[in-house]
């Protein structure tokens, strides 16, 4: 083995981890969140947690990924510590697929068929496939696809290549002494930890033991150890991950290091007294690429088979070590680790913008309940909602376009296309309840009142004002085209109503029975609720848009809908009109 194997080794090394990375990246992209929907669900119980994490890595080919992703829910608040600990152990049964898919390496047959089940032989007319799709294809879908099959193949090709270098090993007395080192169990389980730490990939650190396997020179007595340790080394992305965040998400990378470190002091116990006692006649075998994925699932599977029942033990530990204090638990607004999986970082930002809905919704309901008379808890109320509005907007706002810039599908897309649009909308709901409340507490510091014809005006107003935001949020939250389509309608009613209050005030203005400085104010409440409106059919018209695609032109549906020539269009209105005339 000379210098350019060593360059051999590295460069296989290099594709083996781009191939990993191109291959996760997307099989995450084409789940679009779907794995991540079921996350609330699916965490209920340690066995339905442990179920999904390992659905999950299987999904993504990725453990390091998923702790990650943990490390910021905990931290956003979205799970609990006692949540992750299932899903934990889930990826490590999850993460033994990887080295069944290399173990076939080994396969060898006279059957075509069989001999096709070969990675060698697949990988080529994979990727072959893949560029293909990705050529002639337009769909978004069949681009994914193409690049998960090329990223399979890059990923077959690097391990081929680390096969190759470290063939001429087998011929070096020097290997062979390097390697009577490795009997030393300790010795092993250290250097497994430290080399799959290093370069962050359990999967690539087994991959390059299968390929050492190949010489011949690995026995069973010292791969067994280095697969021990590679569950340690693991951890150490848990370890990166958990760097300035809260007390809980700190705990997850201790829950994960205790978890893989228990297990591997037990398997070492167990595995190495039995040997004592049965004397496994096996130990100084060289062991195969196949023996090591099995050896790497039963280990991972009877770890977590172990210590399974004792997930409330794992959480006291972390808790012990990561110890509360007086201060409060600060949870991160939309953690950025959640940009690693844009789809749960989507959903996540969905469930932020409805809960900025309601909040707008709420001021709005205040906002509405001054028109009977100015009171403090309404002030105070729209006073909170709109720090909070101002918060949700400005995080909001930077995470959706930072998410915008990732490896999302055009559906996606459109999602964060309906967010950035309609944040700006509900927030300015905010505003101009704020403004409805100044103009309140002006007319009850001047000791002045809207006549009852007015009041009466302005409750007819008002409740077709509440029915169209909460209108708007059920649209927004069930993603509903048809309630959406509602919207518009009813904006058109507000508006005629705004008009027809505006002309009844000039003739009471006419008559005497109301003053200029009211009707000065009147015009501005009146124009903030219909502003109101106006922002309410804004969001209406991005949900619509993000459902028929970027066919769908905003100004063109408007003017056609609005000439009254459309049925639909013209029935809602006419139902609208009926419900709140003057």
């Amino acid at each position: 083995m000379n210098i350019f194997s060593i360059f051999t080794l590295l460069g296989g090394l290099a594709f083996f981890l781009y191939g990993m990375n191109v291959l996760s990246t997307s099989l995450e992209k084409m789940a679009g969140g779907k794995l991540e929907k079921m996350l609330k669900e699916m965490t209920s119980t340690p066995f339905k947690s442990l179920l999904f994490g390992a659905g999950v890595t299987i999904a993504i080919q990725s453990s390091s990924a998923l702790t990650v992703m943990l490390v910021g829910l905990v931290n956003s608040g979205i799970m609990s510590l006692h949540q992750t600990v299932g899903v934990l152990m889930g990826s490590n049964v999850g993460t033994t697929l990887t080295a069944w898919l290399l173990s076939s390496a080994g396969i060898q047959s006279d059957n075509f068929f069989i001999m096709m089940l070969k990675p060698d032989n697949f990988a080529p007319v994979a990727a072959f496939a893949g560029i293909l799709m990705i050529m002639t294809s337009k769909k978004e879908k069949n681009h994914d696809i193409g690049k998960m099959m090329i990223g399979f193949a890059i990923l077959m090709f690097g391990m081929n290549l680390m096969s190759d270098s470290c063939a001429p090993l087998a011929d070096m007395p020097e290997f062979t002494s390097i390697l009577t080192m490795f009997n030393n169990p300790i010795l092993g389980v250290i250097v497994g930890a430290l080399f799959t730490g290093m370069i962050q990939s359990s999967a690539a650190s087994v991959g390059i033991l299968q390929a050492l396997s190949l010489t011949g020179g690995i026995s069973f007595r010292m791969a067994i150890p280095i697969i021990m340790g590679q569950n340690i080394g693991t951890c150490v992305t848990a370890l990166l991950s958990s760097i300035g965040v809260n007390k809980n998400a700190k705990r997850v990378a201790v829950v994960h290091i205790a978890f893989n470190s228990i297990g591997t002091m037990i398997g070492l116990i167990v595995f190495y007294g039995l040997d004592l006692f049965l004397h496994f006649t096996f130990m100084n075998s060289a062991i195969n690429p196949f023996m090591i994925a099995v050896c790497h699932s039963i280990f991972n599977i009877a770890t977590t088979i172990l210590l399974l029942p004792f997930t409330k033990q794992l959480v006291s530990i972390a808790e012990f070590v990561i110890k509360d204090n007086d201060a409060e638990e600060v949870y991160a607004f939309l953690d950025e680790r959640l940009l690693n999986s844009p789809g749960l970082a989507l959903q996540e930002s969905g469930d932020m913008t409805k809960n900025m809905m309601l909040i707008a919704q709420n001021s709005v309901k205040h906002a509405c309940r001054l028109m009977s008379g100015y009171n403090e808890k309404s002030e105070r109320k729209i006073k909170e909602n709109e720090e909070q509005l101002d918060m949700y907007e400005d995080k909001l706002d930077s995470f959706l376009v930072r998410l915008s810039g990732q490896n999302v599908v055009d559906a996606d897309s459109r999602v964060i296309f309906k967010l950035l649009h309609s944040i700006n909308d509900i927030e300015r709901l905010g505003d101009h309840a704020c403004n409805i409340l100044s103009l309140t507490k002006s007319m009850e510091e001047k000791d002045i009142h809207f006549s009852d014809e007015a009041k009466s005006e302005l409750m007819v107003l008002t409740g077709a004002i509440s029915e169209i935001v909460e209108m708007t949020y059920q649209a927004f939250d069930k993603d509903d085209l048809d309630l959406a389509k509602d919207i518009e309608p009813l904006e058109e009613v507000v508006d005629r109503l705004v008009t027809k209050m505006k002309k009844n005030h000039i003739k009471r203005l006419q008559k005497g029975s109301c003053t200029v400085d009211l009707g000065y104010i009147l015009s501005d409440v009146l124009n903030n609720f219909e502003r109101m409106s106006d922002h309410c059919s804004n969001i209406g018209l991005s949900i619509i848009e993000s459902k028929l695609g970027e066919n769908f032109d905003s100004h063109e549906y408007i003017s056609n809908i609005r000439t009254m020539d459309n049925p639909e269009f013209k029935s809602r209105y006419e139902h609208y009109k009926v419900k709140y005339s003057l």
